[in-house]
């Protein structure tokens, strides 16, 4: 069972997949309202095209309710939420192994660029566009059941792949944003704003007022609302006084950050070093990762590491191996 979304690299997958002998059978989710009917109609054209059968599963009210609501919610608190992540976990992997089971299915699969061997998650083999940071909260029972073709193949074969068998997605454009969103702003969807001031990280000084907390993020320096002769950037956040940081460039630099709700691939106790991911656009940094108890660990680094954000997840590696990982909820200079 393939997730379609209409996109060039699940669709490669189900045609990949079908040409190793398996029984396919395609599977798109309408998640949202605004749903790109486009891209619906690209992914019955992939189905007709490779001859498979195709499923359209309405899951909007779960979807709403366990990954919109929350998502705005957290930005009203200050966090800079990754809805993919929490996509993967809770939507998109789970109703596919629950599709699965009721016809009859063993293996799941979608177009992500990421490896499962022996039961461990890898990386994908083209660096640009490895996608286990966004896979690290499965579970081992979903990695046990999970195919994904295209974790070792790069991304410009995979184009070639489709333009060679013409398939009908072998034209469409990477999608970069967040999918409910549909190119707007987030801020857009805030009604209610709790206005608030900004203040200087070091001298504490008013440097202005804002909006609402929901309209910035960790490491912003544009559209801060405020003048200064020399460049600032967003540090951190005060959701209980409605107050914004502001300071310089290394102000908005961390040697460690605390996580917690984790999920363990490979279980860890103690400390141990690994390279860890805070965004999905960095490269793994190396660490030292201390387990404060079986659901929160502290992440020392060995240089200062760029904005990292509460809401984000941070992800252990172990070279191309995924350790596990969490959500960040705080960051400090003192464990």
């Amino acid at each position: 069972m393939v997730a379609l979304s209409g996109g060039v690299d699940s669709s490669v997958t189900a045609y990949l997949l079908k040409e190793k002998g398996f029984n396919v059978i395609g599977v798109s989710f309408i998640f949202y309202d605004d749903i790109d009917a486009k891209n619906l109609e690209l992914a019955r054209q992939t189905t007709q095209f490779l001859g498979i059968q195709h499923l359209i599963l309405d899951a909007r009210q779960e979807f709403f309710k366990k990954i919109i609501s929350p998502f705005f919610e957290q930005y009203k608190m200050g966090l800079t939420p990754n809805p993919c992540v929490l996509c993967n976990e809770k939507m998109k992997f789970a109703r596919l192994l629950q599709e699965a089971e009721r016809e009859g299915i063993f293996y799941i699969s979608t177009g992500h660029y990421a490896r499962i061997k022996d039961g461990h998650l890898l990386k994908g083999i083209d660096e640009k566009k490895d996608q286990s940071y966004v896979l690290y909260r499965l579970k081992h029972l979903e990695l046990s059941r999970t195919l994904l073709p295209l974790g070792d193949m790069h991304k410009h074969d995979v184009r070639l792949i489709a333009k060679d068998i013409g398939l009908p997605t072998q034209k469409t454009k990477e999608s970069q944003q967040i999918c409910f969103l549909m190119g707007r702003s987030y801020t857009e969807h805030f009604k209610v704003r709790n206005s608030g001031v900004i203040r200087h990280i070091k001298t504490g000084t008013i440097l202005g007022r804002h909006k609402g907390i929901e309209n910035f993020t960790i490491g912003q320096r544009k559209r801060l609302g405020i003048s200064h002769p020399t460049p600032l950037y967003v540090v951190s956040m005060e959701p209980e006084t409605n107050t914004v940081y502001v300071g310089d460039f290394d102000d908005a630099h961390s040697m460690i950050v605390h996580v917690k709700d984790l999920n363990w691939i490979i279980q860890k106790d103690g400390e141990f070093n690994a390279d860890v991911k805070v965004r999905y656009t960095m490269q793994p940094k190396p660490a030292v990762v201390s387990v404060i108890n079986k659901n929160e660990v502290s992440v020392r680094f060995y240089e200062p590491q760029w904005a990292p954000a509460p809401g984000q997840s941070a992800v252990f590696y172990d070279g191309e191996m995924v350790i596990g990982g969490g959500i960040i909820t705080k960051i400090t200079d003192d464990l």
